[in-house]
């Protein structure tokens, strides 16, 4: 089940620390509760990916973009993903997560975020490419920069965001078109 509780209070959270800049760094920190475990007792890989929500949504309302896409009726994806996982975390253990815009493009915004242990050793990190959505699809991220009061230029992509999206642009889609029959997984003859 989605963590709505532990949204909320880090939403609260994020309220109380007030407004942040668009570039700038969201710090929040988390506990991997025993419902986050795998069965060999570390944080599952899928829940991973649902805590990094509990940082990059407390950075959109601390920003000022939940506040617009609430006026705008806009939505907000997740249109991929690239995962580093690193170092173990048990039940228990707390991390602290820094989550922050990058850079934007034409369609896109790029969000990096990254675990650390207390000791600041980082268990895993990812970079989201996300979308704001309305009923016609993607708001242009200049549009939406523009609904924020924000006049600027995007940083450049890091090298390796442009070498991943590079690696995206190079892969099949729909993919495993090989695959004939979905209900027997035999490849075409």
């Amino acid at each position: 089940m989605y963590p709505f509780v532990r949204l909320f209070k880090d939403g609260l959270l994020a309220r109380r620390a007030g407004p942040l800049d668009v570039l700038g760094t969201h710090v929040s920190h988390h506990i991997c509760w025993p419902w986050d475990l795998d069965m060999w007792a570390e944080l599952n890989n899928g829940r991973t990916l649902t805590i990094f929500d509990l940082g990059r949504i407390p950075l959109a309302i601390r920003t000022g973009l939940v506040a617009v896409m609430k006026r705008e009726r806009w939505g907000l994806a997740i249109a991929g993903t690239a995962v580093r996982y690193r170092r173990r975390v048990r039940a228990f253990d707390r991390v602290v997560m820094r989550s922050r815009l990058i850079a934007w493009d034409r369609r896109f915004m790029y969000i990096e975020q990254a675990m650390f242990r207390p000791d600041g050793e980082c268990t895993g990190h990812a970079v989201f490419r996300s979308a704001v959505t309305d009923a016609k699809g993607i708001v242009a991220p200049e549009r939406v920069c523009a609904a924020l009061g924000i006049d600027a230029a995007s940083p450049p992509l890091p090298g390796w965001v442009e070498a991943w999206l590079a690696a995206e642009d190079q892969r099949p889609w729909p993919p495993m078109q090989e695959v004939a029959d979905t209900r027997t997984g035999l490849a075409a003859q």
